[in-house]
């Protein structure tokens, strides 16, 4: 605050001086400079006085009387602009000083001021005073605010970001020895078949009267025997009935043996199924630790702050905002990985309020940048000091259209679908399909939005916010309840869109009346562990269609191949309109079967349009 005042001192100082120099009669920095210290609204009552003073020492009476007068008008000129539209314009106090200048001059009579000033000077006069008006009112603009204020906002430490960067590590090397551990057994190894032939032997053979003759005799069949009856176990689940014939002849306890043996096997199997069991819930918690280390990592990348860079640029927001009674605190401009740039500001306004798009014309204005402010931005610019983040603007957007339908005789639908921004530019379609129909499969499909929901919401990306979402899905342990999952995840700055496919059915992309289709053969999620996704990607341009659609409606088209009927389905449909192709596809679906819904039915339809 000291520094802003010296400041304004200075300024003052400056006019006084100012009131000295003339030129041909005529003095027009007097009232160029005034404008373009006065629209700064603060020391203005110390700049009136200080080049009264000066006019009063240093001019004649007549150009005194003059140049007050204009001063005079000038002043009522901004105020009544500032009480308008909150701020002025420069280019309006120019106007205001050069033209009451130029008036004086030439109807001085009137008032007894006349100057002797031919009325092509006076001309010349004004317009001088326009222009210097103009390029003073930036050179005082950057002198009071831009050589003190934005001190760079604290970035995070270097510690910091090491610690974070440590973490991710240790995460991702934790993650690396559960996956090294995660080795699944399907049969059992020689070992394991040996281990369990002496623990039968150890518990039916030792108290026999016979043990030495069946096993320390070289010719002994039983070594044999014994491991054919096992083999026969694990490769059919039962005993070989020829086996048991040939061991009832040298073995007096064979039914014993035999029990024994499946009791065994039983129990291996046992713990195999426990230990594979241990093997997915291992491969889960690998997966949960990839998931954190990726988080950590991206926490820890620095955006780079090109504030300096720019300087001149944010300098030119601050004068745009400043004539449309905005004040700038701070500003701050990053530049993200993608290249595309943040600006973060702090301002507020003197008195009243200032609708948000003001400031956002002075910002898209001085970056030669689409800005938008960022989502649930206030409308209006108060007194206090707020908080505004701009992004760049996206190139296209999407505007979406759903159509549903009940299967018969159920309550609600399997099929649930969502539609949400994760990030700025970004668009995320996921639609759900529960197996079998009504409020089961409704909840099964419904939690698996919402997993997707909250996952994207924490900041994990489309691949791996599915990945976790199968893994609670699989821990979550019911049987038969199973869901299919497509995503579809599009750019809205280049039009890229990514496909996720989980069991879901196929994907429909139209452009030019020409339709593309995208097979999957995934299985649904919370099947396994190990998740099927198949993922593909393509770029879309301005006026293509999305189209994705759940199970049910290419399954009961009762044709040889659905996917070729859906594409001539609408490659048929002449609209523009994302909500009436969805509806007039499922009418047409309706028109296969009948009229009747054997299943659920849902198709999304997403338009995308440059803008």
């Amino acid at each position: 605050m000291k520094k802003l005042r010296t400041k304004q001192a200075v300024i003052c100082f400056i006019g006084v001086a100012v009131c000295k120099l003339g030129f041909a009669g005529c003095y027009p920095f007097i009232p160029a400079y005034f404008a373009a210290a006065y629209l700064e609204r603060g020391g203005r009552l110390l700049l009136g006085i200080g080049m009264f003073l000066g006019m009063a020492f240093m001019l004649p009476l007549t150009l005194m009387t003059k140049y007050v007068m204009t001063l005079l008008v000038t002043i009522v000129i901004i105020k009544l602009a500032e009480w308008v539209n909150k701020g002025c314009y420069t280019w309006i106090a120019a106007f205001g000083a050069g033209c009451s200048a130029t008036l004086l001059s030439v109807f001085g009579e009137m008032l007894n001021v006349r100057d002797g000033m031919r009325t092509e000077m006076a001309v010349l006069e004004g317009v001088f005073i326009f222009a210097a008006t103009m390029v003073l009112s930036r050179i005082i603009h950057s002198f009071l605010e831009f050589t003190f204020v934005n001190q760079p906002i604290p970035e995070i430490k270097s510690n910091e970001e090491e610690k974070l960067l440590t973490y991710a590590k240790s995460f991702q090397s934790l993650s690396d020895i559960f996956g090294r551990m995660n080795v699944e057994h399907t049969s059992f190894s020689a070992e394991e078949m040996g281990r369990m032939q002496n623990e039968i032997t150890g518990k039916m053979c030792v108290s026999c009267d016979q043990c030495a003759l069946c096993w320390e005799k070289d010719d002994s069949p039983m070594y044999g025997y014994l491991s054919s009856l096992l083999q026969s176990i694990r490769e059919a689940g039962k005993t070989n009935r020829d086996i048991e014939k040939k061991m009832e002849e040298y073995c007096p306890y064979m039914q014993e043996m035999t029990a024994e043996a499946l009791r065994i096997f039983e129990k291996a199997s046992l713990n195999m199924a426990w230990y594979n069991r241990l093997v997915e819930n291992r491969e889960v918690i690998a997966e949960q630790l990839d998931a954190m280390a990726y988080i950590m990592e991206d926490c820890a990348k620095k955006q780079k702050n090109i504030t300096e860079e720019c300087r001149s640029n944010l300098q030119d927001i601050a004068y745009r905002a400043r004539e449309r009674g905005i004040k700038v605190i701070d500003e701050q401009l990053w530049e993200k990985e993608n290249g595309r740039w943040q600006l973060v500001m702090k301002v507020m306004v003197k008195d009243g309020c200032v609708t948000t798009r003001e400031l956002t014309k002075a910002v898209a204005g001085a970056l030669n940048r689409r800005m938008i402010p960022e989502k649930d931005t206030k409308t209006l610019i108060g007194k206090g000091v707020n908080l505004y983040t701009y992004e760049e603007e996206p190139r296209f957007q999407a505007i979406y259209g759903v159509a549903r339908m009940v299967k018969d005789g159920a309550a609600v639908s399997g099929d649930n679908f969502s539609f949400l921004e994760p990030e700025s530019g970004k668009m995320v379609m996921c639609l759900s399909d529960g197996m079998g129909s009504g409020s089961l499969a409704c909840k099964e499909s419904e939690m698996v939005i919402e997993l997707v929901e909250k996952f994207l919401e924490a900041g994990f990306d489309v691949e791996t916010a599915a990945r976790m979402m199968n893994s609670a899905m699989v821990m979550k342990g019911q049987e038969d309840l199973f869901s299919t999952v497509d995503i579809s995840e599009l750019d809205l700055y280049d039009g890229t869109c990514r496909f996720y496919k989980i069991g879901a059915a196929a994907t429909f992309i139209r452009r030019n009346g020409i339709v593309e289709c995208l097979i999957s053969t995934s299985l649904p999620v919370g099947v396994s562990y190990k998740l099927d996704m198949e993922k593909s990607e393509k770029d879309l341009y301005n006026g293509d269609f999305l189209v994705m659609v759940s199970d049910g409606v290419l399954e009961y088209l009762h044709v040889p191949n659905p996917e070729e009927t859906m594409q001539e389905i609408i490659e048929s449909i002449e609209t523009n309109n994302a909500t009436i192709l969805a509806k007039r596809i499922l009418e047409r679906v309706l028109l296969f079967t009948g009229g009747k819904a054997a299943d659920d039915m849902t198709v999304l339809a997403t338009a995308i349009w440059e803008k």
